[in-house]
């Protein structure tokens, strides 16, 4: 059985989004907001922060942002503050999934994908070797 925000939803929910059919447009091409969110991240404080180009791998988006958060504070306060900051751009996720107790928070932004882990939850997915056929755009450590 699939925990809330386990592997299992994760791939219903991308398997079931892709990018042609998508409701709604951003207002920013999916290069430049998969860039400003790796900022916002890191002017955060979030950790290991790595921005994937899934494009070529995956046919539901074109961008995996994956970062750490050291506490469940910092990642309620890193959805937070993307969940605001792209607001004021006129963004706005096409969901968002888990609570910061769970460890793993994902914000689906169409060709953009989010996901901030704990250290654990990290390490345990790792999200990074499942989609090492992707290029890696930026790793901030």
């Amino acid at each position: 059985m699939c925990d809330k925000i386990g592997p299992c939803n994760f791939i219903f929910l991308c398997s079931s989004l892709f990018k042609s059919s998508l409701p709604h447009e951003v207002t920013l091409n999916a290069q430049t907001l998969a860039h400003t969110i790796v900022d916002i991240l890191d002017e955060r404080l979030a950790e290991d922060i790595l921005l994937l180009d899934i494009a070529e791998v995956a046919p539901f988006a074109d961008y995996f942002v994956i970062a750490t958060a050291t506490s469940e504070r910092q990642s309620q306060a890193l959805v937070d503050a993307l969940l605001e900051d792209l607001r004021d751009r006129k963004i706005r996720p096409l969901h968002v999934e888990g609570e910061s107790f769970s460890g793993w928070q994902l914000l689906d932004y169409g060709s953009v994908i989010v996901h901030l882990f704990s250290p654990e939850k990290r390490a345990y997915y790792q999200l990074e070797e499942l989609w090492s056929n992707a290029k890696v755009v930026v790793r901030m450590q």
